[in-house]
């Protein structure tokens, strides 16, 4: 069966044919189709080109493999229990590219996908020392020893068992 292709352009102007059964899993393209309708290109002018076509794969994907619900809160430090094998290898990309993925995720309205991206963040921090996460994410600790002990004093209740 034909599908009738969408045109979405991203940041840079690249511009994707899409199926309309694949960028229905955007609520914000789906909105937006059904207001204007599919002649137009619809402009993305959040999502860069090369991000774009990774929400796109992902997207394919799901058309006929319904994505799992992530239960929540995380039960583990990996994914592989949670998710299909082929959603846990899409998240098996870098730091810096993983946060575009989930904000272009956030900003397209894709919530299985951005659910995807946030377990994922997720998994790089459970378990982890303050200063292990500080070390994943490149993050300088701005607190005076002072103030990081008063902090650790409130929150001690978070370290017991």
């Amino acid at each position: 069966m034909i599908f009738p292709k969408v045109r979405l352009v991203s940041s840079e102007g690249e511009e994707f044919a899409v199926d309309v059964r694949v960028v229905t899993a955007s609520t914000l393209v789906r909105n937006i189709i059904e207001d204007v309708g599919i002649d137009d290109p619809v402009p993305l002018p959040n999502v860069r080109g090369d991000v774009l076509r990774k929400v796109l794969d992902y997207c394919e994907y799901h058309v006929d493999n319904p994505s799992r619900e992530i239960p929540k809160p995380l039960r583990s430090n990996s994914l592989s229990n949670i998710v299909c094998e082929w959603d846990e290898e899409f998240v098996n990309i870098q730091q810096e590219f993983l946060f575009e993925l989930m904000l272009a995720a956030n900003y397209l309205d894709i919530k299985p996908l951005l659910d995807l991206s946030c377990a994922k963040v997720a998994t790089m921090i459970k378990g982890k020392k303050a200063e292990e996460i500080r070390q994943i994410f490149n993050i300088e600790n701005d607190f005076t020893p002072e103030e990081e002990s008063a902090i650790r004093e409130e929150n001690k209740w978070c370290d017991e068992p």
